[in-house]
Formats: C-alpha cells, sequence, structure tokens
C-alpha cells in the first residue's frame, strides 16, 4: 500500500491528515474517515489501512487542527485527560466540519489515484453527527455515510443532523451499541422517525451485548463479532455506492 502524511488548505488553516490507498494504479473510490474524540492515533491509522486494503482511497484528518497538535496517549488515560479530550471535541461544530469537508473533497479531486464522482465516508463517536451532516451538505458526493456508535445525532440544537436527513442523496448507515451512556433513550427512535419520513435509503442496527467503541480491538469493549459485522456492512454500502 501507498500511505503519506499530508496537509489539506482549509479556510481556517493547513490541516494535517493521513492518506492511504493500494499501490496499484487505480484510481481508487474515496473514503473519509472522521476520527472520535481521542482525536488521530495508530489505532485509526490502521483501520484506515484497511479500509485502503478493501480498494479504496482513505484520507483520515486530524480535525483538532485548529487547536494545534494534539495526541492522547489513551492507555494511561485518566480524569485530567477525559477533561481535555471533552474540550477538544466540543470546540468542533457541524459548520466547521462541513468547511473541512469541502476542502477534503477539493484535495481528492486533485489525487491521481482517487477515482472522481462518489465519496463513502465512516465516523466513530463524536463523528456521527458530522457524517450525517456532510451528507446531507454535500449530496451530490457523499454517496454512503456510515455512524459507529455515534453521538449527538440527534439534539435540540438548530443544526442538529436528524433534521438534515431528507437532504442525502446516498445511503446512511447507523450501528448503535445496546449499552452506551453517551446515546440517550430517546435518540435512535427520533432518528429512525427523522429517516422513515424520507425515502433515503437507511440501516439503523443496535448490536446487543454490545457497548460504545465495540469496534476497537484494542479496548476492553471490543466485541470481534459485532465488529466484524460491522465492517462487513460497511464494505457492501460502499461497494453498492461508491465502486
Amino acid at each position: 500500500m501507498l500511505e503519506q502524511d499530508v496537509a489539506i488548505t482549509t479556510k481556517h488553516g493547513r490541516m494535517p491528515a493521513f492518506a492511504v490507498c493500494p499501490d496499484g494504479a487505480g484510481p481508487f473510490p474515496p473514503v473519509i474517515f472522521y476520527m472520535d474524540a481521542p482525536g488521530t492515533r495508530e489505532e485509526l491509522r490502521n483501520m484506515a489501512r484497511r479500509i485502503a486494503k478493501a480498494g479504496y482511497f482513505c484520507l483520515l484528518p486530524d480535525m483538532y487542527y485548529r487547536l494545534g497538535t494534539i495526541r492522547f496517549d489513551i492507555p494511561r488515560r485518566d480524569d485530567a485527560m477525559s477533561g481535555v479530550i471533552r474540550a477538544a471535541m466540543n470546540s468542533l461544530t457541524n459548520a466547521l466540519v462541513t468547511d473541512d469537508t469541502a476542502a477534503m473533497i477539493g484535495w481528492l479531486d486533485a489525487q491521481d489515484k482517487a477515482k472522481p464522482g462518489a465519496i463513502g465516508c465512516v465516523g466513530h463517536c463524536m463523528s456521527g453527527c458530522y457524517i450525517t451532516t456532510v451528507a446531507a451538505r454535500f449530496p451530490h458526493r457523499i454517496k454512503a455515510a456510515a455512524s459507529l456508535y455515534g453521538v449527538n445525532i440527534v439534539t435540540d440544537k438548530a443544526d442538529s443532523s436528524h433534521q438534515l436527513v431528507g437532504q442525502v442523496e446516498g445511503e446512511l448507515y447507523y450501528a448503535f451499541a445496546e449499552h452506551d451512556q453517551s446515546v440517550p433513550a430517546h435518540v435512535i427512535p427520533a432518528l429512525r422517525t427523522a429517516l422513515a419520513a424520507t425515502d433515503v435509503a437507511n440501516t439503523v442496527k443496535v448490536f446487543p451485548g454490545t457497548n460504545h467503541g465495540f469496534c476497537f480491538a484494542e479496548r476492553a469493549v471490543y466485541d470481534a463479532a459485532a465488529a466484524e459485522q460491522t465492517w462487513s456492512d460497511i464494505f457492501d454500502m460502499w461497494k453498492r455506492r461508491i465502486g
């Protein structure tokens, strides 16, 4: 595979990112991989490599670039670190991520190995709302968006992403954990109701017995069966929608 650290120029500055794709001639369908709250790290880069190994051009942006260079040593996480992670997470908004996504699409369009046209995306945790938002804001480009145990998808804010699902022209996939303190009980029913009012192709799954973060192999909550089913579901969707 071919991989490199790159810098993407956005309206807010230079955003570092990790790009990886097969070493063949290409071009390969592009996938944007939106990080979770602990930020960019080798654990996510390995997931990006898995996406590339399946035949995609994967771009993993450092969404915290406005704050400088932030790296968390997750195995040593304590209350103090969690407070910093929450602050970094809360520095992002749907509008800022929309701006960054416009820049990423422009960057992908300039890459010889990235196939023009339809784009896929996936987001863990905090990025569940962002993949929903960008699928609605860029309906002509983002055709297959996946959220894994996403948070803040349904809120009482004016820009709540669930209110935008009717603008999506592609397919949406949501995988939730059965046990997730970050997803209040009303969220999944409200999301399903919003989706049912549209003609958008969608899947909403709750994996029994799982906890938030079940796709992360380095965590105690890892559930291999649920994680592999989720990977399979997402790859099937991308194959249908972006090639």
